[in-house]
Order: structure tokens, then C-alpha cells, then sequence
């Protein structure tokens, strides 16, 4: 499985590449949390080299098709288009890939259709741009809503058990426990 290939050249491509291969992976799946730019990227070279079936919130497919103006603004000259996701989720779905399994939770805020992808036996969960180890995502971004993630932080994060691991989009990573001491979004 792959999360949110934000691989923007051919050096992070190739790493992530090599990365499969030293690690005999095989992919069977990407999942998006969202569709921000730096997130979906790499879409196009993993649809290529890879084939598998993308999934992505149905509320962030306008996010995703308006990535070629994003991409424009950024100066993104290389980027790609990627095909449009074949595996659209609603949110609350269980997905199981081999041995691991996800509950998909809406967390919108940072961007309308965002989602994490929680696997309860593990104890961690693949948050994106919700929480940043003592931050939180934008949302001075297109889809952004400040009140919506403190919602999706306050009302869904912060449910979980206080041990699971956050591996979050951007940074270290950091613990339910720890985001509920110091996490700034508490407290505005």
C-alpha cells in the first residue's frame, strides 16, 4: 500500500522505488488521505509503474481535479494529471489490504473530503495534514475549515486510545496522548 505519493521529481520517485524493491513490496493499493498537491503528486508515476486502485473521499475529487491549476500556481512544471481515482470512499469503510486493515474516519478541516486511515490492531493511524506533532493542517487552503478540524481533532482524533501512534503528513510522529497536552487547537 501506498499513502499519498507527493513525490514531485524523479529523485523522490526513484526512492520510493527502491524503497519497494529493497523491501520486496508489492503494492496493492494507494490511498489518499486528501488531494492537496503535495499529496497526489506523484500519482501519475505510481498509476503508471504500479496500477493498483486509488482510493480518495468522494468531497475532495474537486480538489483533486482542480491539482493542474494548483500544480500551475506552485510551479509544478513537470506535473501530470493523474486518473481520477477508481475507489471513492464515503468515510466509516473498513478496508482490508492482506494483513492490515483500516477503519476510514472523516476528519475534514484541512480539506472538505479529508480522512485518516486507522488500523485498531496496530494501534496507529495515517492522519495526513489533520495533526502535525503539537500543529494542526491549514485551512487558508481551498476546502479549509478551521472549525471543522477542531471538530475532526477534538471529536475524532482525540477518541481514539490515548497510545495510538500518529503518523502524520508532514513531521515526526506523535501520540493521541501527547496532541492532547500540547496540541494548540485545545486552546483557540
Amino acid at each position: 500500500m501506498i499513502l499519498d505519493p507527493g513525490c514531485v521529481d524523479r529523485s523522490e520517485q526513484e526512492y520510493l522505488v527502491n524503497y519497494i524493491d529493497s523491501n520486496q513490496l508489492t503494492p496493492v493499493a494507494v490511498l489518499l488521505t486528501h488531494a492537496h498537491l503535495d499529496h497526489i503528486a506523484g500519482l501519475d508515476f505510481v498509476n503508471r509503474k504500479y496500477g493498483v486502485d486509488v482510493y480518495l473521499h468522494e468531497d475532495d475529487l474537486s480538489t483533486f481535479r482542480g491539482s493542474p491549476i494548483a500544480a500551475s500556481l506552485y510551479g509544478f512544471t513537470q506535473y501530470v494529471q493523474p486518473e481520477e481515482p477508481n475507489k471513492l470512499l464515503k468515510g466509516n469503510e473498513h478496508l482490508v489490504f492482506g494483513n492490515m486493515e483500516f477503519d476510514v474516519l472523516n476528519t475534514p478541516g484541512h480539506s472538505i473530503g479529508h480522512v485518516v486511515f486507522h488500523n485498531k490492531k496496530d494501534g496507529y493511524v495515517l492522519n495526513g495534514d489533520v495533526i502535525m506533532r503539537g500543529s494542526h493542517g491549514r485551512t487558508d487552503l481551498p476546502g479549509g475549515d478551521y472549525s471543522m478540524l477542531k471538530r475532526s481533532i477534538i471529536g475524532t482524533m482525540f477518541e481514539l486510545p490515548e497510545d495510538t501512534i500518529i503518523y502524520c503528513g508532514h513531521g515526526p510522529e506523535t501520540t493521541v496522548e501527547v496532541e492532547k497536552q500540547i496540541n494548540p487547537i485545545l486552546h483557540f
